[in-house]
């Protein structure tokens, strides 16, 4: 039986971009597969008591510097989106419908690419609209989806439970019921895989 390592995200979230990329090096590599687990991260926060680094001055800067330099050092590419922050939270529920219809991996990589890599603005309709018809589907749809009731509660339901898990913020990696959290405790997470 494969293993898996939980891999908790939002899209609108550097970190987890970088973790994101990754990650996926390391699939390659080790006998596991990646369970996505999206999450609504500003609900979490909330809910964690948590000020995000984008509304700190000083975190928001270091951050800016500290995720060119991670990009740098792992051969990632990366663009700090200059529309920072996005708002991610349809995409997020888009994460879900996708995993419903089987094209969870090529949905989570275009969006992560398109917010992170091509610098997008995820904010606006326009280019909304266009990314999605370069995944082949109808934003009309898509939006209609990502508004039913039972796809936002399962995305409440999903931060809920991750905050129930200890999971405060994003990228986390679980595996066997132990938290890693942030880009850089990936590797720290395929150890605990390997055991």
């Amino acid at each position: 039986m494969t293993k898996s390592i939980e891999f908790y995200f939002d899209f609108s979230s550097p970190y987890a971009y970088l973790g994101f990329k990754e990650i996926k090096k390391y699939e390659k590599k080790y006998p596991f597969h990646i369970k996505y687990m999206p999450i609504f991260l500003g609900g979490l926060h909330n809910s964690a008591g948590i000020t995000p680094a984008a509304f700190n001055k000083i975190k928001s800067k270091y951050m800016f510097q500290d995720t060119k330099l991670v990009a740098n050092k792992k051969n990632i590419k990366f663009s700090f989106n200059s529309y920072f922050p996005i708002k991610t939270v349809n995409f997020m529920r888009g994460a879900i419908i996708a995993k419903d219809d089987n094209y969870e991996k090529i949905y989570v990589e275009k969006i992560f690419d398109s917010i992170w890599r091509d610098g997008l603005n995820m904010n606006d309709n326009i280019i909304i609209n266009k990314v999605l018809k370069n995944l082949d589907l109808n934003p009309s749809i898509f939006f209609e989806k990502v508004s039913d009731i039972k796809i936002k509660d399962k995305l409440k339901k999903l931060t809920n439970d991750a905050l129930k898990k200890g999971i405060f913020g994003a990228p986390t990696y679980h595996v066997n019921r132990k938290i890693f959290f942030g880009q850089d405790r990936l590797s720290y997470a395929i150890d605990e895989i390997k055991k």
